[in-house]
């Protein structure tokens, strides 16, 4: 999945070091990403892209090396490197590299939708001691946006339920998969989101695996679960355009490598059993 990394360390405790010329940074135009794309992933220095250190901001670390941000619109495209979204980057390597371009994406979006506090309007301050933003003014704090969701894999003996979201472009087959509401447990975001999506009622809930899918600041909690009752399915026509039981041996292959849903599709067609997981 797009976060395994290893052997490489991801390090995002709070920290401030101070930038050097050579330290790679994101920098960012339109929502797009500056980098040379031409041999997998390379990424300016922050020599290259500002003379002015004090708009860079500290993100994380990998293997001790620091990544920053620049806090205003990057500079015009220059020698080999480029502006282009995170579709592009997706499939491309060094995977240590994919990822902190993801997770930098995410704390970018973070950084530049809350400028202003939500409760009285100030301008927002930098916390010294933990990633988070504070208002001088009325003390409201702002954490970087994590959205819990569920990736729901729907099991009938050899047979898999897959979907296909509605109104969206991609072809690729998905699981049914939703975000949690307030008040409710992952458990119950699961078993409303199964019900709502495609009409069916689930039980024998087994937790999976969880992703921090950066690329849309949400984190994925997978669950095997199976079928209760009748098997027909009922769309939510304003959600998904098919529902389709697949036999784990004609299970669709253009699900994306980095995915927790691809992940558990190769599970279920490997013959893995989920079941002999905790019951939830």
């Amino acid at each position: 999945m797009v976060q395994d990394i290893q052997p490489h360390q991801f390090q995002n405790a709070f920290q401030a070091p101070v930038p050097s010329l050579d330290d790679p940074v994101l920098a960012y135009r339109d929502g797009r990403l500056l980098l040379d794309s031409r041999e997998g992933i390379r990424l300016p220095g922050c020599g290259a892209v500002t003379a002015e250190p004090e708009r860079l901001q500290y993100l994380f670390s990998l293997d001790d090396q620091p990544y920053f941000l620049l806090e205003k619109e990057g500079p015009d495209p220059f020698e080999d490197f480029g502006y282009v979204d995170s579709a592009a980057y997706r499939s491309l390597t060094p995977p240590e590299l994919r990822y902190a371009c993801a997770v930098g994406e995410s704390l970018h979006r973070w950084y530049g939708a809350n400028r202003f506090c939500g409760g009285c309007g100030a301008p927002m301050g930098k916390s010294g001691r933990e990633r988070a933003l504070v208002c001088p003014r009325c003390g409201q704090t702002v954490y970087p946006k994590i959205c819990p969701a569920v990736i729901v894999a729907v099991c009938d003996g050899e047979r898999l339920l897959l979907t296909k979201y509605a109104g969206r472009t991609t072809r690729q087959y998905a699981l049914v998969a939703g975000f949690a509401e307030i008040g409710e447990s992952i458990e119950d975001t699961a078993r409303r989101e199964v019900w709502e999506e495609v009409g069916l009622h689930i039980t024998d809930l087994r937790f999976y695996k969880s992703q921090p899918w950066v690329f849309t600041d949400t984190l994925l909690m997978g669950f095997f679960v199976r079928l209760e009752g009748s098997s027909q399915v009922h769309l939510q026509l304003e959600e998904l355009s098919v529902g389709k039981w697949f036999r784990r041996e004609a299970l669709p292959t253009d699900h994306s490598g980095i995915s927790l849903t691809g992940e558990m599709i190769e599970t279920f067609r490997r013959g893995e059993d989920p079941f002999s997981r905790e019951k939830i």
